[in-house]
């Protein structure tokens, strides 16, 4: 628990500071980001809801100061009083007033009002950085999306090509006498496998394609460049980018400030029970001025005390439900805590395992590319049957296709990473939409006392079993089936 004190306190000195210009700014994908961060609707719907917190604010301070209301009007009162001195009779009135109301103590309704709508307005603030850099990594998804498909429809290409020449190759040879029929009708169905591979990959072209003008707004380059890799800068291990996320964390940060606002809604509903303290003064004049014959002005000056007795328990049940919501607000708090440290320590784990398995699909591919070119001399000299020829060209095409996905994947991983740390939007060379200024959120900003208190510290560890043993294992095997039998 200590470390996640530590990590969070130091939290305002990477959110709340502007982002810097790091990226090169003619790089195609930190341009859709920058485009989706302008126009997507969510950040924009954050931006918005950041500029209506900081109105509130000001709405609640407004409170301190004095109320003035000009008042004016004219009318007829008709009185019928019966005393022993019955006064009967139709007066006319008019006059123009002025009231001036100050409040001089509520107990602590609208200082806890004001310290909770402040605390929503920094909540608005750590949720427009979170989705920020949650809009950043959708863009760069659907870049990548887009520059992975366009890549496997050229494989598919490339197959449906290679399966194409086979085909027309062994139909010269069965033209010529010199091929069979079943190898032409072989060579046919696998040209229809390879068209009907083409054809979904084109398909899921089009899906990411209509999935990038959702997210950027605009339509993605024919054929947009491969981006560069995010791998440099990453942490060393899963520990610190765990550690790293808590501390930098715009959605732990907006749960901690949600549960500040709901503890100052505590106090505020709390204050129902203290009178309230208001300064009057009231002037004006007129013709028979309020309805009092002959009455030319007057001015009126006091101070007013209200307080409520009774209200049917309804303060007593508000407090009540205050309490429960500022509960439900440290459990929110926990649980962002915990998705933090998964979504960190699961695309480290990603990332580590992408470079893991692209080295073995490297050597897969270069292992078949070898196959295929001896099965292709083979099968010209009769050595290798059609179909053994056809299987190594389908057997390249899937191992190219993985390594492709694989590659891509360990970019989307990478990118997953500097998100989960809040530094993605920092790594494209962007600026958050709204600066910390303009925001009004405090450089010192730090969680204080109210870190999350149920979120583990250990990092997620499978045991699997080494490589080398099980290549032992393997030579187990071997050397019993060299074995004789008994």
């Amino acid at each position: 628990m200590t470390s996640i004190v530590r990590s969070i306190a130091l939290a305002a000195a990477c959110v709340v500071t502007p982002l810097s210009t790091l990226a090169q700014a003619d790089d195609p994908m930190a341009r859709a980001a920058r485009k989706a961060l302008e126009t997507n609707p969510d950040v924009t719907a954050r931006v918005n809801a950041l500029r209506a917190s900081l109105d509130a604010v000001s709405v609640a301070r407004a409170g301190w100061l004095p109320r003035v209301d000009a008042e004016a009007g004219a009318g007829r009162t008709d009185d019928r009083i019966t005393s022993r001195t019955p006064i009967n009779g139709t007066i006319d009135h008019n006059g123009v007033a002025l009231n001036i109301t100050q409040l001089l103590w509520d107990g602590t309704a609208l200082t806890s009002q004001i310290r909770r709508l402040d605390h929503d307005r920094q909540t608005r603030w750590f949720e427009l950085l979170d989705v920020s850099e949650s809009t950043a990594l959708d863009a760069v998804r659907a870049y990548i999306d887009v520059v992975r498909f366009r890549r496997l429809v050229e494989l598919a290409e490339d197959s449906y090509v290679d399966h194409r020449f086979y085909y027309q190759q062994i139909q010269s040879r069965f033209r010529a006498g010199v091929g069979r029929g079943v190898d032409v009708e072989q060579a046919a169905a696998r040209v229809a496998l390879a068209e009907s591979n083409l054809t979904t990959e084109t398909s899921n072209l089009h899906d990411v394609v209509a999935r990038y003008l959702r997210v950027i707004g605009e339509a993605p380059q024919q054929k947009p460049p491969r981006p560069d890799s995010f791998a440099a800068g990453l942490p060393a291990s899963a520990s610190e980018a765990m550690d790293l996320a808590l501390r930098n964390s715009a959605a732990i940060n907006a749960a901690i400030e949600n549960l500040r606002s709901a503890r100052a809604a505590v106090s505020e509903r709390e204050s129902a029970f203290w009178p309230t303290l208001q300064a009057r003064v009231r002037a004006g004049q007129g013709h028979n001025f309020d309805a009092i014959p002959d009455q030319k002005r007057e001015v009126t000056a006091g101070v007013v005390l209200n307080w409520n007795l009774f209200a049917g328990g309804a303060d007593q049940a508000r407090v009540r439900q205050q309490t429960n919501l500022l509960n439900q607000a440290a459990d929110q708090r926990d649980r962002a805590c915990r998705d933090a440290r998964q979504n960190a320590g699961i695309a480290y784990n990603d990332v580590l395992k992408l470079e893991e398995q692209l080295r073995a699909l490297d050597r897969n591919v270069l292992a078949i590319e070898k196959a295929r070119d001896a099965y292709r001399q083979q099968f010209d000299i009769g050595q290798r049957s059609l179909l053994d020829l056809l299987n190594s060209e389908n057997e390249l095409y899937t191992a190219r296709r993985s390594y492709a996905n694989a590659d891509y994947d360990r970019l989307f991983a990478q990118a997953r990473v500097l998100a989960a740390l809040q530094q993605l939007i920092q790594r494209l060379g962007l600026r958050a939409p709204v600066s910390a200024s303009d925001a009004g959120s405090d450089s010192n900003w730090n969680a204080g006392d109210d870190v999350p208190q149920r979120c583990p510290v250990v990092v997620a560890d499978v045991v699997t079993t080494p490589l080398n043993e099980l290549d032992q294992r393997a030579q187990r095997l071997l050397d019993n089936a060299a074995r004789p039998a008994r």
